[in-house]
């Protein structure tokens, strides 16, 4: 299990971003040589140094520091779309080799390279500035139905990390809400929701929020 690229991203002007100046991130391209990761701040932008988070509203923050994508899922993708999709273009941080990205469960550290360490907190919700970068008709609704969303992560321990950094599993929580479970119940199937409680003590605050009104409203076993 290794990364394969760290991918940052400048700021660019596009017509389809929802941020309000009207420039986005998300053509993310693979760093030559180290980059600094760390907590960027609960109103931060990226926890990678030189990497651009432009629509704070939704993304960035120490919740969302860092976003990684298998190459699995990209090939998968690349045979759908009957095109090439370069590390990177889906916004990741990470493009990654031999991990079930979205497999992962939500509070999962991994140790990348020597020094950093990351939580999983969440699956990456598509938006309209995703599909307006791929160009590709209903992406969203195509991007929601696969349930591979990839995983967002906060930093626990900062550090340098670059291509090739071997990466380790060094915790697994004692529950099974998966990112892609995760992904499922705040989108697709909401009757998932209350499952996200066990995972409660790392889930981003977002998702646990959804999860606690839902069982407020309609108890741990209805579904609707």
């Amino acid at each position: 299990m290794k990364l394969l690229s760290v991918n940052l991203g400048r700021p660019e002007a596009v017509p389809y971003t929802e941020q309000p100046d009207g420039v986005t991130g998300i053509d993310k391209r693979p760093a030559d040589g180290p980059v600094r990761v760390a907590a960027p701040g609960p109103d931060g932008a990226s926890g990678l140094a030189g990497d651009a988070v432009c629509e704070t509203r939704h993304h960035g923050g120490d919740d969302q520091a860092v976003y990684a994508m298998a190459r699995e899922d990209l090939d998968a993708w690349e045979r759908t779309l009957g095109r090439p999709l370069t590390n990177g273009m889906f916004g990741e941080n990470l493009t990654t080799e031999g991990i079930d990205v979205s497999g992962a469960l939500i509070g999962e550290h991994w140790a990348v390279g020597p020094e950093v360490v990351l939580e999983v907190t969440s699956g990456r919700i598509p938006c309209r500035t995703f599909q307006g970068h791929l160009g590709e008709k209903g992406w969203v609704k195509r991007f929601t139905e696969r349930g591979a969303p990839g995983a967002y992560f906060r930093v626990v321990r900062p550090g340098e990390i670059r291509a090739g950094d071997a990466v380790r599993i060094v915790h697994r929580p004692d529950h099974e809400v998966t990112v892609a479970l995760q992904f499922r119940a705040v989108t697709t199937e909401r009757a998932l929701l209350p499952r996200l409680l066990a995972a409660s003590g790392a889930l981003h605050p977002e998702a646990l929020a959804k999860a606690r009104t839902y069982v407020e409203k309609y108890g741990t076993g209805q579904t609707v």
